[in-house]
């Protein structure tokens, strides 16, 4: 028996367009709306338009943003979305931290989109 796949409503923010693509690719396959930034400007803008986001995934490093900033800034205004932090610098104390400010988790890059899929569709 196939079990019906939630539609969740998720933004993707990364300033790699190839791994912002392939995200989308890959969770809009499988059902999901997918809203996409280059950039922590943009993500905070379509936040302030909707706040009705259920998953945020997150680059730790973008150009214009000191590591959780970003993550702040979502569980501020808009507590209700889960958030999944991407990073290609992991360390012990950034998955911490990221933990600690409300980051459900913390996948290091490059992970396996189907591994994402499966995170995403769990929250």
């Amino acid at each position: 028996m196939h079990t019906a796949v939630r539609c969740l409503r998720v933004l993707v923010v990364d300033d790699e367009p190839l791994i912002r693509w392939s995200i989308a690719e890959t969770l809009g396959a499988a059902g999901h709306h997918v809203v996409e930034a280059a950039d922590a400007a943009s993500a905070r803008r379509l936040l302030d338009e909707t706040s009705d986001l259920d998953v945020a995934l997150l680059d730790l490093r973008l150009p214009d943003s000191n590591d959780l900033a970003l993550l702040a800034d979502v569980r501020r205004k808009a507590p209700n979305t889960s958030v999944i932090m991407m990073t290609a610098f992991g360390t012990p104390e950034i998955t911490a931290n990221a933990l600690r400010m409300g980051a459900l988790r913390v996948l290091n890059k490059p992970f396996n989109m189907h591994d994402l899929e499966t995170v995403v569709q769990s929250l």
